[in-house]
């Protein structure tokens, strides 16, 4: 009976050579191709060269050497067509029963810090997802491995079964499929990038798993977390997990929340979310008082809630944090004693960030029924934008600040949305409801008396006066919003009516 042959060419070469010694064990003759083909002969693996197969050189520095007849035909034949075997015959081509194979370091190249075009385009493998795509096609008679935690399962069977089941068989040509397509969307992405296509007439995208969720938002639905090749180091993606249960879908969202939020600000600041809104967001001059403003924004929302501190945590303010129910703490870093104080909470979940990783302009993806909107992500600020005083008075010093801290916060509000803010912390948050009066109504029942003297917010014009009206009678002093609105006169008549300085950004916040 003829040995059975195995075509192996790995860039990653973990446990191949122990993969390779195997299959010598189960009577497999190895034909494989330049770093590989070294590797297993220097550990003592009998190895044949493609060129050997082929009887042709590899040529033009090895961008050629395995697309040929004799490596492919040996794929593609059907081993149960009568026809294709005699044609094997005929051009004495010899089966190939098991490919091993994985890819050009493509991803970890366009990684590195100001990589080449050249070195970009050189690391687009072509003929190993040809023969990966040869063989997996043909899957009913060929093994084919891309992964190296496989090895072990395909050893296994031939081992006991002298073969590799069809399910199994099938299970690595998905795989092999997906990595293929994962590989090509990468590289569809750089070179889209480069010639500055925004909406391009095809889109793939491809993501990697994070981890298997217990559930999605709610118990019944399944879910997973992805996380996108070369994510910026700045995301939730990327986080670390010092201590506490595993994430499930809802934190993930949460804490994503939190940590955009947090990212508006350059001093110390808090922000706690609760179902992807916060719910008090303070800033000072250390964290432990950006911490108590926060807190003190809404005591009773905190409640089981997502902090995110801008500002590694030290151990006064782990104390303060303990002292209430949390689900999550995301922090640059954490002091030996802070975490040490945490960590008490053993289901207290604690993430470190790195803030100040690159976090270049991204785009954001929403799926929708049977398809996908994309939008460039929102990261417009006040320092892009030109500020118009749209009333008779200007704001003062003090409700500036108010002003700059209601407007960065209300961009992370679910629209219709409105913040009252003042002495450095949120003070009422109104978010996701029907009309922008019902908002404002929400945001000032919240504040209570600290209304007064406020800014407000609004992340959309006032389609009418009435929000004014009500910001008025609760002693709100200052405003900012977009305008736009074709009844802007009547806001900025009823402002300057009761003496509230209001301006224009010019710009919308939407957040759906």
């Amino acid at each position: 009976m003829a040995k059975k042959r195995a075509l192996i060419s790995v860039s990653d070469k973990n446990n191949v050579v122990e993969l390779a010694q195997n299959l010598v064990g189960l009577d497999f003759e190895i034909i494989s191709t330049g770093g590989t083909k070294r590797t297993l002969e220097e550990n003592g693996v009998n190895v044949m060269s493609v060129s050997d197969v082929t009887g042709f050189p590899e040529i033009l520095d090895g961008r050629v050497k395995t697309l040929n007849p004799y490596v492919h035909g040996g794929l593609l034949a059907r081993r149960n067509d009568e026809n294709h075997i005699a044609q094997l015959k005929e051009h004495n081509i010899t089966p190939i029963d098991l490919v091993v194979v994985n890819l050009y370091p493509f991803q970890e190249t366009i990684a590195k810090d100001n990589v080449t075009l050249q070195d970009a385009i050189e690391n687009i493998d072509i003929g190993g997802p040809t023969m990966l795509r040869s063989a997996a096609k043909n899957y009913e008679s060929i093994s084919v491995l891309v992964d190296p935690t496989d090895y072990s399962k395909v050893v296994e069977e031939l081992k006991e079964n002298g073969n590799v089941s069809l399910e199994t068989n099938e299970y690595l040509a998905a795989k092999v499929f997906r990595h293929t397509a994962s590989y090509d969307a990468l590289i569809a992405e750089y070179l889209t990038k480069r010639t500055g296509e925004e909406a391009p007439e095809k889109l793939t995208v491809t993501f990697e798993k994070v981890q298997g969720l217990r559930y999605g938002e709610n118990p019944h639905q399944k879910a997973a977390f992805y996380k996108k090749p070369l994510a910026s180091n700045a995301s939730i993606a990327t986080a670390t997990q010092l201590h506490g249960k595993e994430l499930s879908y809802n934190n993930i969202n949460d804490a994503n929340a939190a940590f955009e939020i947090v990212q508006e600000f350059t001093e110390p600041a808090v922000v706690a979310v609760k179902h992807m809104n916060p719910c008090g967001v303070g800033v000072g001059e250390n964290i432990e008082v950006a911490y108590d403003r926060a807190y003190e924004a809404d005591s009773t929302s905190i409640f089981g809630g997502i902090i995110a501190a801008n500002r590694p945590v030290d151990v006064h303010t782990a104390r303060k944090m303990k002292e209430i129910f949390l689900e999550i703490i995301i922090a640059p870093s954490f002091d030996e004693d802070a975490l040490e104080v945490l960590k008490q909470k053993k289901n207290l979940r604690l993430l470190t960030v790195d803030f100040n990783a690159n976090d270049a302009k991204g785009v954001k993806l929403t799926s929708v029924k049977g398809g996908l909107l994309l939008q460039d992500e929102d990261l417009l600020s006040l320092d892009n934008v030109e500020v118009k005083v749209a009333t008779k008075r200007e704001p003062t010093e003090d409700e500036w600040k108010n002003l700059k801290l209601a407007w960065k916060v209300v961009k992370h509000v679910k629209s219709n949305a409105i913040v009252l803010a003042k002495d450095e912390m949120t003070v009422g948050v109104g978010a996701g409801q029907m009309n922008r009066v019902g908002s404002a109504n929400i945001a000032i029942n919240q504040a209570g008396e600290k209304a007064k003297g406020s800014a407000l917010g609004s992340d959309a014009f006032f389609p009418m006066g009435d929000t004014v009206e009500a910001a008025a009678k609760a002693g709100i002093t200052a405003i900012i919003q977009p305008g736009g609105s074709v009844r802007d006169e009547e806001s900025i008549q009823k402002a300057d009516e009761y003496g509230i300085a209001m301006v224009f950004t010019g710009v919308r916040h939407f957040k759906h």
